[in-house]
């Protein structure tokens, strides 16, 4: 069961309370660079980011903002921006006010606001900006940047006892609640706060995150921060999500993926899409089941199918989406021979178990559960997709 959170409005996206994980994503572009910047917020919106979130490093930046939204506007994209602060965030906001009033959110890091009575009058600058024009934040710990003088505090209460790893975490979760009660005390309301307490190793991430779960309602946005290139990026950015997810802790998730040279950011947003499906926690496209393969299915002809009908779901799932709502929970089985053939295509609302390695050269169709056909011959897959077609049409088309 979900941990019952606050609901925060952040540009018309409520997150938190009963509302679905909602996904956001950040550009990578020099935020004063305005046409590459719009591209890519334009690319990531497209591809699912609900919010995005923008580097605000100088004024230059944070003049852009205004020309910024306008161009998004003039597209018809309406998707939240949020402005990363450091170091210079609060004095960024008084002397660009119309980079503060067009910000949908901002991004506050208690480990970079100074030190002593600078870090809090700091910190009471942003919370005072952020009351006038209503705005919401997030609370944004990280193990990169957390606060030393905190840190130095924790290792001296505990040293012997504790691993430093186990002291690091202490403090990043202490960081996190000093924060958020010192916002509550300048007067920001329970609804205009998030909090996030990113690391990049999952296990500490993940204990950081159950941690603060117990303490506040606060809505939690899940990352694991700087999570690596490729493959292992994938795997601990997903494994780190789902674990929590699952405990039903977080409210909206990123997924920190360093990309690939000449790939495309939104990567992480068809991750964080992938990990929310497979979970089935949202549906975003219909989904294809297949076998791996193996000896009994030594031809190549059901993998070739499977991708056929793979990028078929993928090239319709906009339409779809758009003009027959609920079609994104289709379900499409496709099977290589009669061991788990059967079984997964009644699972699912409509699959096709191909022959394998010396059966029957004829493959059964079955929808919702029913076997209804066979189809053989040279145009199995454009006969099956035909009737993957008008499933979705008489199914969703009503």
């Amino acid at each position: 069961m979900k941990t019952e959170t606050h609901v925060v409005n952040i540009g018309g996206i409520e997150v938190g309370g009963s509302n679905p994980i909602v996904i956001q994503s950040m550009t990578d572009t020099d935020t004063s660079d305005i046409i590459s910047t719009v591209s890519q917020i334009e690319e990531l919106y497209y591809a699912g980011s609900q919010i995005v979130r923008v580097t605000v490093n100088n004024t230059v930046a944070a003049k852009a903002i205004e020309e910024i939204k306008t161009r998004l506007s003039d597209k018809d994209i309406y998707v939240p921006i949020v402005g990363d602060f450091h170091f210079i965030g609060h004095k960024i906001l008084r002397d660009v006010p119309k980079c503060a009033e067009l910000l949908d959110k901002y991004r506050i890091n208690p480990g970079n606001l100074g030190k002593g009575n600078r870090k809090d009058e700091n910190f009471k600058t942003f919370i005072d900006i952020a009351k006038d024009l209503d705005k919401p934040i997030r609370i944004g710990v990280n193990a990169g940047s957390l606060d030393q003088e905190l840190l130095d505090i924790k290792m001296d209460e505990y040293s012997g006892n504790k691993t430093s790893q186990q002291i690091e975490s202490d403090a990043l979760v202490s960081s996190a609640l000093i924060s958020y009660d010192k916002a509550l005390d300048y007067g920001l309301k329970e609804d205009k706060i998030i909090v996030s307490c990113k690391v990049s190793r999952l296990n500490q991430m993940v204990e950081c995150y159950r941690e603060i779960s117990k303490s506040i309602q606060a809505p939690l946005h899940l990352g694991l921060t700087e999570a690596g290139l490729g493959i292992k990026s994938i795997v601990s950015t997903t494994a780190a999500l789902s674990i929590l997810l699952h405990e039903g802790i977080g409210d909206t998730i990123r997924s920190s993926l360093t990309p690939e040279l000449n790939s495309k950011r939104s990567a992480e947003v068809e991750l964080c899409k992938e990990i929310l499906q497979s979970l089935s926690i949202r549906n975003f496209k219909a989904e294809v089941t297949a076998c791996p393969g193996c000896g009994r299915t030594t031809s190549n002809y059901f993998r070739e199918l499977t991708g056929e009908i793979k990028r078929y779901l993928d090239k319709k799932n906009k339409e779809w989406v758009e003009n027959y709502p609920g079609s994104e929970n289709l379900k499409v089985a496709v099977m290589g021979c009669v061991v788990n053939g059967p079984g997964e295509s009644k699972a699912a609302n409509i699959g096709i178990s191909l022959p394998g390695s010396g059966e029957n050269p004829v493959a059964p169709i079955y929808i919702d559960g029913e076997k209804v056909k066979l189809l053989s011959g040279s145009n199995i897959a454009a006969d099956f997709i035909k009737l993957v077609e008008e499933y979705v049409l008489n199914k969703w088309g009503k």
